[in-house]
């Protein structure tokens, strides 16, 4: 089971680095902000997954805060990309 878990964790960072690139040389600003919500979930996942490798529970709150700053991260963006401000 260990060795699964362990798989994912390695699949999933590679397919965070895929979406690093993309945020990199996306094509325009909203591209990159769904890559930065694909990264944000991508590593909850992650914490999520070593939560449950190493037993902690524990982790499972910082994943929890960890998603829930990807969340109002992408929310700040997008609300800035479509009106110029945040008020």
């Amino acid at each position: 089971m260990n060795s699964i878990i362990i798989g994912v964790l390695v699949f999933l960072s590679t397919l965070a680095f895929f979406g690093l690139y993309i945020a990199y040389k996306g094509p325009d600003a909203v591209h990159r902000v769904i890559a930065i919500n694909v990264i944000f979930t991508k590593s909850t996942i992650m914490i999520a997954l070593l939560a449950v490798l190493t037993g902690q529970n524990s982790f499972v709150d910082v994943a929890l805060v960890y998603a829930l700053m990807g969340f109002v991260a992408t929310v700040a963006v997008s609300k800035y990309l479509e009106k110029g401000k945040l008020k």
